[in-house]
């Protein structure tokens, strides 16, 4: 398929296609820089949010200055795309679309303003990279996969002989004159990222044997070699790694390691490892803040991080372990999937990112790294319509950060209603994210605030954003400093803002469900509760979940060598404190966090007589995807919280 000229005017016509009562939105996602710095290539969708309705993306290239689309690829009505990828010349993108429905995948091609479809994979693909000698293709293949990819997507069934036959993912490459996928690493290993060697012959990788799932807590540092399929181990910290990259000299492997407790949900310090094999060396010791991005520029590191509450682009000598910021905003930036939150040119100058923030929407920005600006303004005519603010308190000497929103304006001498909502995690942080018009807008959001709350949305010891010491904090202290971060912080949000403090209500999924669990056996502050995919009985939990490997690196010990850190960290042993009226949610095929949970926690607070609601979503993972089951749960938030707090 050609390529289409594109003109302004285009995103014009899509904005006046959208339905008149809500104002469109154009999103970005998985945007790659061509070497050159000169081009963008995005995933882009516009959508006026019409409930349950997905919008069809393309493949989008814009020019780097000023923004302009120059072409725009869509070889799939059917598809959905990601990951678009340069080639080291910039002269070609391959790009992944997949077919759910079909279970399939396919690799195509941009060459001279033409697309072909190189392969086809039966089950799933992602990752697309070319070779440094630009002759192949490499993916990240799972040849009839049972499941998406993740931990957090829906499980497969559980039935049969469990554990007999596992999904695995592995390396695949094509020629880039196409022909049939090779799969290239060992098959009895999941490989979770990968990068060229810089000769063509081989790639670090991160893997593990078994589940996929489960086993990324666990997993190696490896190299395979493309000719014959072998993997040889180049380090096996006890620490959770990302983004492995391999030095353009060959002899090194950087990443980026530390306590994490989701795969893709990244922060840690920077490590580099002889790629012979070796000890790591961590390059950043003591810092405050947490690494989420890493490319090799020549001799120098550019990374991507959280440095409190900015997303900040960061340049780092392996000589010397010198870190020196180059840009930094309170915003949140994202660019592409394993690739890192900020994409950088070959030379190190440019860079360009998507960018947004509580009051602003999505918008790409490019330039030199230390000033990049707005080169869209697809998102200019989106009205901020909450006010926002970074709070900073201290707490037990630890200096805790959070977000405060509420409505746009308050009436003065009024008080309002608060939602404390805890993030998932625990090593994970709240940064901005755009609150709008419709279901693409951060919609729970702004619909409380529109009903008159804040929202205070902490990130307590545990998260990232403050260095590794700060993330580690919590170990094997679950609902303890960092309950006792949170309730410090709600005191300082109610110091500052207008905020009625007999009237709070408390939320979170995953970890934050646990919290919201813990927090209504821990506390009468809370007037009501909504607990999403929480975990109420670690030891039970423990044989339950899909993933037990992620626990003993965050409790110490497996729950069968150390029950009793289990046991003090479960909101079911003082479940008869219980009080707070609490809705509870989960998804039937949760892997993360399976249903047995919630239904512990709902029969132990009916048992005490405390008011509770358990709803079950049929055939949803960790992640409600199903458009229909968001909204449904939404409208149960907002009821819950206003029949208790209004």
């Amino acid at each position: 398929m050609k390529a289409l000229t594109l003109f302004a005017g285009v995103g014009m016509l899509a904005t006046s296609l959208a339905y008149a009562d809500t104002p469109a939105i154009r999103e970005f996602r998985s945007l790659a820089l061509d070497p050159s710095g000169t081009r963008i290539a995005s995933v882009e969708t516009v959508s006026a949010a019409t409930p349950g309705k997905r919008p069809h993306a393309s493949i989008v290239v814009r020019d780097a200055k000023s923004g302009a689309i120059v072409a725009q690829y869509d070889p799939c009505a059917a598809c959905s795309y990601e990951q678009p990828s340069w080639s080291a010349d910039g002269q070609r993108m391959a790009f992944i679309g997949s077919e759910a429905a079909r279970n399939s995948a396919t690799l195509y091609l941009v060459s001279a303003g033409k697309t072909e479809a190189l392969t086809q994979v039966k089950g799933i693909a992602s990752t697309p990279r070319f070779a440094p000698d630009g002759q192949q293709i490499a993916l990240l293949a799972t040849i009839d996969a049972k499941k998406a990819a993740g931990a957090t997507e829906a499980g497969a069934r559980l039935v049969g002989e469990i554990g007999s036959s596992e999904d695995e993912q592995r390396i695949g490459v094509v020629p880039v004159q196409g022909g049939s996928l090779r799969l290239v690493s060992p098959d009895d290993t999941y490989v979770y990222e990968y990068d060229w060697a810089p000769d063509s012959k081989g790639f670090a990788v991160t893997s593990a044997k078994g589940n996929g799932d489960s086993n990324w807590w666990i997993a190696t540092l490896g190299y395979v070699d493309l000719a014959s399929g072998k993997l040889r181990v180049i380090a096996a910290p006890k620490m959770q790694m990302n983004l492995p990259r391999v030095a353009p000299d060959g002899q090194s492997v950087a990443f980026v390691g530390g306590l994490m407790s989701d795969f893709g949900s990244i922060g840690g310090d920077v490590y580099q490892v002889p790629l012979a094999g070796g000890t790591p060396r961590n390059l950043t010791p003591n810092y405050r803040g947490s690494f989420n991005g890493l490319a090799w520029r020549g001799k120098q590191l550019y990374a991507s991080a959280l440095i409190g509450a900015d997303h900040a682009a960061v340049r780092i000598d392996p000589a010397s372990a010198a870190v020196q910021v180059l840009w930094q905003a309170p915003v949140t930036t994202r660019a592409a999937a394993r690739q890192g939150r900020i994409d950088f040119s070959a030379d190190g100058k440019l860079s360009a990112f998507i960018a947004e923030d509580f009051t602003s929407a999505e918008r790409i920005m490019a330039g030199p790294v230390a000033k990049p600006v707005a080169i869209t303004q697809d998102n200019a005519h989106l009205q901020a319509v909450i006010s926002a603010r970074s709070l900073s308190w201290t707490n037990e000497g630890f200096q805790v950060q959070g977000w405060l929103v509420g409505p746009l304006k308050t009436e003065p001498g009024k008080k309002y209603p608060m939602v404390v909502t805890v993030h998932g995690g625990p090593a994970a942080a709240v940064s901005p994210r755009y609150v709008g018009e419709g279901d693409l807008g951060n919609p729970l959001v702004r619909e409380l605030t529109q009903r008159g709350y804040f929202v205070f949305m902490p990130n307590p010891r545990g998260s990232y954003g403050q260095g590794s010491a700060f993330t580690s904090a919590n170990r094997a202290d679950f609902g303890g400093g960092d309950w006792r971060d949170i309730l410090a912080g709600v005191d300082t949000a109610i110091a500052q803002a207008p905020i009625d403090g007999q009237r709070l209500g408390l939320m979170g999924h995953s970890y934050g469900g646990f919290m919201t669990m813990w927090g209504v056996t821990h506390s009468l502050r809370f007037k009501a509760a909504v607990a999403g995919a929480g975990i109420a009985n670690w030891i039970s939990y423990y044989g339950q979940n899909g993933i037990d490997t992620w626990m003993p690196p965050f409790f110490g010990a497996t729950a069968y060598d150390d029950p009793a850190v289990y046991r003090r960290a479960s909101p079911i042993e003082t479940i008869k404190a219980a009080r707070t009226p609490t809705l509870i949610y989960v998804g039937e095929r949760d892997v993360e966090c399976p249903p047995a949970q919630s239904m512990e926690f709902w029969k132990g607070l009916k048992a005490q007589g405390v008011e509770t609601s358990l709803v079950i979503y049929e055939g949803e993972g960790h992640a409600l995807r199903k458009p229909e089951h968001q909204k449904d749960l939404r409208a149960r938030q907002l009821a819950w919280f206003d029949k208790y707090l209004k």
